[in-house]
C-alpha cells in the first residue's frame, strides 16, 4: 500500500522483542529502501544476514547495498548467492539489473541466462531476459524469450503488453493489438498499455478508435499527456499539431 513509514514502525517493533525474526528485517530493510534512507537499510540486514541463512535477506540487502552505492559489495554478494542451490530467482533478477544498470549487459544476460538454466519455470527471468536483449538490440531473441513467457503466463497482463510493443515495433499491428486487447482485458487501468494500443490502432487506419483509447490513456494523469501527443503525432495514419496546446484539447486533456 505505499505506507513505508508505518510499514518501518510496526517492522522495527517486532524486531525489538525478536531480533532473529528474518520476515521483519527484511520488511524493514524494504520500508527504508522505499524512503531513500539506503545506508539506515544496511546495518539491520546485515545483522539478519548474519543470523541466519536466508538468500530473500540476502538479495534485500545487496538491493541497499547498491543503492547506497556500494556496487562491488552488492555485485560480490548476489555471486554468492546466486551460486546456491536451490535457486532463488530474484537473486538472479537482482544481479542482472544490477548488471544492466552499470553498462554490464553481456554480463547480465549470462547471469538472467545461467538463472533460467537453474529454474526453467521462471516466467520473470524470461521477462528480464527479453529486456536485457531489447537493450542489446538483439529483437529476434527478445521476441522468443517474450513469447515463450506468454505461452506459459498467458494470464499476466505485463507479459502480453511485452510481447505487443515487440510486436508492434516490427509492424506486426494486427497481432499486437490483440495482445494489448488482451492485456487490458486483465487490467484495464493501465494507461501506459492503453496509449501503446491506440497508437497501434492508429497504424492499421483505426483513427476514430485509436484517437479514443488515446484519449482514455490521456486520463490516468498529467504524465500520460506528453506520451500520447507523441502517439498521435508519430503514427502513420495519426494528427500532427502545430501547437502542443491544439493537440491538449484534441485529447480532452483539460476534461482529465
Amino acid at each position: 500500500m505505499q505506507r513505508a513509514d508505518e510499514a518501518e514502525r510496526i517492522a522495527g517493533g517486532v524486531l525489538k522483542s525478536d531480533r532473529g525474526n528474518l520476515l521483519a528485517a527484511q520488511i524493514f530493510g524494504r520500508a527504508l529502501l522505499m524512503q531513500n534512507r539506503a545506508n539506515d537499510a544496511i546495518a539491520p540486514l546485515e545483522r539478519a544476514a548474519r543470523r541466519g541463512n536466508d538468500p530473500a535477506i540476502e538479495t534485500e540487502l545487496a538491493g541497499a547495498l547498491a543503492a547506497a552505492g556500494r556496487t562491488d559489495a552488492a555485485l560480490e554478494r548476489l555471486q554468492r548467492t546466486t551460486a546456491r542451490r536451490p535457486p532463488f530467482v530474484p537473486a538472479f533478477l537482482e544481479y542482472g539489473n544490477q548488471l544492466a544498470r552499470i553498462g554490464r549487459q553481456d554480463e547480465a544476460v549470462r547471469v538472467l541466462e545461467s538463472g533460467l538454466e537453474a529454474a526453467p519455470d521462471a516466467v520473470d527471468l524470461r521477462m528480464a531476459l527479453a529486456f536485457t536483449y531489447i537493450r542489446r538490440n538483439d529483437r529476434v531473441r527478445a521476441r522468443d524469450m517474450l513469447q515463450r513467457a506468454a505461452s506459459d503466463a498467458p494470464q499476466r497482463h505485463d507479459v502480453l503488453a511485452a510481447l505487443a510493443r515487440v510486436l508492434a515495433q516490427d509492424g506486426e499491428y494486427a497481432a499486437a493489438a490483440d495482445l494489448f486487447r488482451r492485456a487490458l482485458a486483465l487490467q484495464p487501468d493501465d494507461v501506459a498499455t492503453r496509449s501503446s494500443f491506440g497508437a497501434c490502432l492508429l497504424e492499421m487506419g483505426e483513427r476514430e478508435a485509436g484517437e479514443a483509447s488515446l484519449r482514455q490513456a490521456v486520463r490516468g494523469g498529467p504524465h500520460m499527456v506528453g506520451q500520447t501527443i507523441t502517439a498521435l503525432a508519430s503514427a502513420s495514419h495519426g494528427r500532427f499539431f502545430l501547437r502542443p496546446s491544439d493537440a491538449a484539447k484534441f485529447l480532452h486533456v483539460d476534461k482529465t
